[in-house]
């Protein structure tokens, strides 16, 4: 479920020896192992069984599978996945990733780990190198086409080489036949080769640009300029070879000009390291902040720009760039956005969502920005485009200065956890606009005197005597009555009665004597307070239709005093809207009352004792506890 309680505000970058520990038992892989060294047994996982559960979640196996023992991050944390080592094999053989040598099983207890994570070896169908750079490294990707590579490319690559990032590269196929083609300068088609190092020499008396690229296979090598027994290498000096490793390269490594790289290359992938999977003395390093947050339909899940009037109520993260790049004027940083746990979630029918992200200048408010500011505001920069991959990434290079930054699915309504991270140069500051509780409630009036009532005071007096009776006071049913009949004056406004249970929460909040009874006093303020929550209600129901979206009842809420954090609201919408993520007027007013009532005695708790045990709850933690009673 996307909607689990986490703490709001960006959070500190997980490093591997704090991986969360995943199996069901509880158990590290320390515990699990000791466990079985002390009972002298080999270890079977209840979690991933060895049976078709864990091969397939919606095909069945063509052939009968036979596991035998051979004699990790996801979504910016580290997991420590524990797996036994019974693989699936054939006829003695193992059916899906094997190294060369069939008695070397480290390849496919990997993969045990890999499948075990996503829920089946089914689920690991349709994944792209990127995805599996940026699971095993923790890394983030980015793609790079090189004809429309931009004009820094060069730099970028040698920053990234520097920082130790993983670097690709591919030249594309058209059909399935040119896979693994040789092309006239030795180049093969559809091959992933990678990228080892970057570097100028002088040559002819001007600065030239090379590449140095390894085809794993090794052998197959480019034959053009800068090819390892190219003329040009005898223009140059011993001192300069031996500099770039001319003649200690690896079988299948070689030099090109970087011009020749980007003509006869098509795509450059890089997968950025994070600072806790580089060497404690690398010189260059990537600052990262991280978000988790979910969309929920709503409340949160607010599509994107086209869709005016909910795309506000996405979460929102303010970014503050103070820092200018070393020699520039801009500052630059990368926006990663992933949607979670989409390829576990296969065997229930979920797919992978069309995600993206759009970033506005921040108009200098710490709060979440309302429908006007994207009504009369364009955005500063957004993700290339937004498509169902697992994860959107982009680089970036804007002005110092603070910016909002808004992730959405590219419809409306559609759920998903997802994981924001943000790489920069320089040190960024985050901030969740969307994590603080903040209320602010008016002081009740006091009761208006006798003499001075109002003819619709001295109206409802008349009415209120005639229900209560001697005592004055009337009961959760009597109050039901009242109200019913001097709401049904209102011809502007259209709901069902009040329900018996909110007339109960009213008494629960406006009860000063703690008898379960409200007196005229007390029915008069909060008659005030009614009226001011009605005129609220009729000017968020748009449509006059007698309730109220969902979407809209964050500002409903932040106009009665409530601030909330999304936890909160996506909370109260999966209370009180119904199917059509609509609220009616009685579970409008019975979520302010609650709310207000949750307010005022959190205020009286921490005001009284603040030694308290359960006082050590902040406002949203308090809320959260109170509306789920």
């Amino acid at each position: 479920m996307p909607y689990l309680y986490r703490a709001p505000g960006p959070q500190k970058h997980p490093v591997p020896k704090d991986a969360r520990i995943t199996h069901s038992s509880g158990q590290s892989f320390e515990q699990l192992r000791q466990e079985c060294v002390q009972k002298g047994v080999l270890f079977e996982d209840a979690d991933f069984p060895a049976n078709s559960s864990s091969l397939f979640y919606r095909e069945r196996p063509q052939i009968p599978f036979v596991w035998k023992r051979p004699g990790f991050w996801q979504h910016s944390e580290w997991l420590d996945v524990v797996i036994d080592d019974r693989l699936p094999t054939f006829r003695d053989r193992l059916i899906f990733l094997h190294s060369a040598d069939h008695s070397e099983f480290w390849s496919a207890l990997l993969e045990k780990a890999y499948a075990k994570l996503n829920g089946s070896y089914e689920a690991l169908k349709g994944g792209s190198t990127l995805e599996a750079m940026e699971d095993f490294t923790g890394g983030v990707a980015e793609t790079f086409a090189t004809k429309e590579a931009p004009e820094n490319f060069y730099e970028i690559l040698e920053k990234a080489l520097k920082r130790g990032s993983l670097v690709g590269c591919s030249i594309d196929i058209r059909n399935a036949t040119e896979s693994e083609a040789r092309t006239p300068f030795g180049l093969i088609k559809g091959h992933a080769y990678s990228v080892t190092g970057i570097d100028q020499v002088n040559f002819q008396g001007q600065k030239t640009e090379l590449i140095r690229v390894r085809n794993p296979w090794g052998q197959v090598e480019w034959k053009g300029s800068w090819s390892d027994s190219s003329s040009e290498w005898r223009s140059i000096g011993a001192a300069e070879q031996k500099r770039l490793c001319h003649t200690a390269l690896d079988e299948g490594e070689f030099w090109m000009a970087f011009r020749d790289f980007k003509a006869h290359f098509d795509k450059v992938e890089i997968c950025n390291l994070t600072p806790d999977a580089l060497e404690e003395d690398a010189l260059h390093k990537w600052e990262v902040t991280v978000h988790q947050g979910s969309w929920v339909r709503g409340s949160t899940a607010g599509g994107c720009r086209n869709f005016l009037d909910t795309f506000w109520t996405n979460p929102q993260i303010k970014l503050s760039l103070t820092e200018k790049d070393e020699g520039q004027e801009d500052c630059t940083f990368l926006v990663a956005l992933m949607q979670k746990d989409r390829r576990k979630l296969k065997r229930f029918g979920a797919d992978m969502l069309t995600i993206g992200y759009t970033i506005y200048q921040s108009p200098g408010k710490d709060e979440h920005l309302n429908k006007n500011f994207f009504r009369y505001n364009a955005s500063q920069a957004r993700s290339k485009t937004f498509i169902n991959l697992r994860e959107v990434s982009d680089r970036f290079k804007l002005p110092p200065g603070e910016y909002i930054l808004i992730p959405s699915t590219f419809e409306p309504h559609q759920e998903a956890d997802f994981c924001l991270r943000i790489f920069s140069e320089k040190k960024a500051i985050t901030q969740d606009m969307d994590g603080d509780v903040n209320i602010e409630l008016p002081e009740p009036p006091k009761p208006t005197p006798p003499g001075q009532e109002t003819e619709e005071e001295l109206q409802f007096r008349a009415l209120f005597e005639q229900v209560a009776g001697e005592d004055m006071e009337v009961t959760a049913e009597e109050l039901e009555y009242v109200l019913n009949a001097g709401l049904q004056k209102k011809k502007d406004l259209q709901f069902k009665k009040l329900s018996l249970i909110s007339c109960k929460n009213i008494i629960s909040l406006m009860d000063t004597s703690g008898n379960g009874k409200l007196e005229f006093g007390e029915f008069t303020v909060f008659w005030d307070k009614l009226k001011k929550w009605t005129n609220l209600f009729l000017q968020f129901d748009t449509d006059k239709s007698g309730t109220m979206s969902s979407y809209e009842l964050r500002s409903a809420l932040k106009a009665a005093g409530f601030q909330l954090s999304h936890h909160l609201l996506q909370l109260i919408v999966l209370r009180y809207a119904d199917e059509g993520l609509q609220l009616g007027f009685d579970d409008f007013l019975n979520c302010l009352v609650r709310l207000e009532n949750a307010s005022r005695v959190f205020q009286a708790l921490s005001t009284k004792d603040k030694d308290k045990e359960f006082i050590h709850l902040n406002i949203n933690e308090f809320i959260n506890l109170t509306m789920n009673i």
